[in-house]
């Protein structure tokens, strides 16, 4: 920070902050950033900010307990309400559809009330638009996004969207691809890095890292990897409300004795216990748990929703299936798990292609200067 320039402050504005792609993306950068800016959270849910434990402790954090809710009818004095507590910040960050009524009020107010810049990220959308947008929240989208300074998305598809579908001009929009810190990822794990759960000679793992919701389809997953062999096990790491729903899909199946569910755990630590990673969801964008599977050098069965095609290698395509083709999922995971040495070599093709393409420097460097620039900095320290 430049002589005479003052401690800088942002707000944060999430549908959620528990442990998920975008909540841990937005720890990185914040613990990337130092501990001169003081960043204020607030999640849609309030709850929900388990993100936060990733977050260092020498950052200066705010979890406001009185912020205006973030959702509700957006009527006027309730977005004037959400416009006067954006006051004194230096920069506004809203993250997915549960903080748009947070980017309206911003549109709307941020003339007359002096408010500082808005940059909008969208990651991706909830179980209820996985079949289609909705025509209203496109058109709300429209409107809200108006006068945001910035709208940041991770994928091709996205972009799409928010040109074709919402008409933000592309100097507005900013794709910038997910990246991880790909180096934490060359580590052999403990077999004991999970909580409750210890990987036994001659098992097997199916695994996944996902927020534990509809969207994600998990008892899709379950029913695809049923009928493995018994040396065969499914690990699914993260929080969420479906646990229950999951366990019940693998009673069924008969397979309540292979499907694990420890919580959430540090990827790098835990990612590495895996021989196969695998996705299920009916909507993705850019999944990051796919970049650090590929960074642990995994094979990844998915389908190809978001730009999951994209991201990995050329070697590792046939194993990503059509969307809703349960019957291609598992075939994907039958032959994968039937061979060893294919494995091997998808997931050092996958591990150089994370390494060359998807590391966390990148990423880090372009929300730098974004932001920097929008609050006329030369650098966010």
């Amino acid at each position: 920070m430049s002589k005479g320039q003052h401690p800088l402050r942002f707000l944060h504005l999430h549908s959620t902050f528990d442990a998920g792609g975008k909540e841990l993306r937005c720890a990185r950068l914040i613990n990337a950033f130092g501990s001169q800016i003081t960043h204020t959270i607030v999640s849609a849910e309030p709850r929900a900010l388990s993100a936060g434990r990733h977050i260092s402790p020498s950052i200066p954090v705010v979890y406001p307990g009185n912020f205006p809710a973030l959702e509700g009818f957006p009527a006027p004095w309730r977005l004037r309400r959400i416009a006067d507590a954006m006051r004194g910040f230096d920069l506004v960050l809203t993250y997915n559809w549960g903080a748009m009524d947070a980017v309206m009020a911003h549109t709307i107010f941020a003339a007359p009330f002096g408010l500082p810049p808005l940059v909008h990220h969208e990651d991706g959308f909830n179980a209820d638009e996985v079949n289609g947008l909705k025509r209203s929240r496109n058109w709300y989208r429209r409107l809200a996004l108006g006068r945001a300074d910035a709208l940041v998305v991770p994928s091709s598809g996205l972009e799409r969207v928010a040109r074709d579908v919402w008409f933000q001009p592309a100097a507005k929009i900013h794709r910038i691809a997910n990246g991880i810190a790909t180096g934490r990822f060359n580590k052999k794990p403990r077999k004991d890095a999970l909580p409750r759960l210890i990987k036994r000679r001659g098992e097997r793992w199916v695994g996944t890292l996902s927020g534990l919701r509809p969207v994600k389809n998990l008892p899709r997953l379950v029913r695809a990897f049923s009928g493995l062999p018994d040396h065969w096990h499914l690990v699914i790491l993260g929080e969420g409300p479906e646990r229950d729903v999951i366990r019940e899909e693998a009673t069924r199946c008969n397979i309540v004795h292979r499907v694990h569910l420890p919580g959430f755990a540090d990827p790098a630590d835990a990612v590495g216990l895996f021989d196969i990673f695998a996705l299920s969801s009916d909507s993705e964008q850019f999944p990051l748990s796919v970049v650090e599977a590929m960074a642990t050098g995994l094979p990844v069965a998915a389908p190809a929703v978001g730009d999951v095609m994209q991201i990995v290698a050329s070697e590792n395509r046939p194993f990503i299936v059509a969307p809703g083709e349960e019957s291609a999922l598992s075939d994907a995971l039958w032959k994968l798990a039937d061979d060893p040495a294919l494995r091997e070599t998808i997931g050092r093709a996958n591990r150089e292609r994370a390494r060359l393409h998807f590391d966390e420097a990148g990423m880090i460097a372009a929300y730098r200067a974004l932001y920097a620039g929008l609050i006329g900095r030369d650098a966010i320290p």
